[in-house]
């Protein structure tokens, strides 16, 4: 690779890109953006961290860039790294869990949003199915007697 800068010549790595998503609970279920680019479909609203920015801050800015919603972080849930995860790219996710009042906006690269529960989730793209079911399991374990 070259510096576009000052033209210095350097090795290129190859790393995986840091990205966050964002489960957030309103009105009795999680907030569902329906993505207007590929891959096409439903997903935790989410992006990739700025550089310079730090996790939490990338989770309420996307929170708010795809549904106008002003998110409270309530804590981290797991990060996920599985290579496969983004058929784009390799992509570490550290996924957030996060409360809102209101109803979702589409905003960004989202063409749709909406509210649902652990029985009407639509098709899910990347690997959000898998976070989706962890983050309810997480639920049932804290409200075991």
């Amino acid at each position: 690779m070259e510096c576009p800068k000052c033209g210095y010549h350097f090795k290129g790595y190859n790393n995986p890109l840091p990205t966050v998503d964002i489960i957030i609970e309103t009105m009795g279920g999680v907030v569902l953006i329906e993505r207007n680019n590929q891959p096409f479909g439903w997903a935790l609203p989410g992006g990739f961290v700025d550089y310079g920015e730090s996790l939490e801050k990338a989770a309420v800015r996307e929170a708010l860039e795809e549904t106008g919603l002003h998110v409270k972080l309530v804590r981290q849930l797991k990060t996920y790294s599985d290579p496969g995860r983004d058929p784009r790219h390799h992509s570490i996710s550290t996924v957030f869990i996060a409360t809102a009042t209101g109803m979702p906006k589409a905003g960004d690269d989202a063409g749709n949003s909406g509210i649902f529960t652990r029985q009407n989730l639509p098709p899910l793209v990347f690997d959000h199915a898998k976070i989706l079911a962890d983050y309810f399991t997480s639920i049932e374990e804290t409200q075991a007697p």
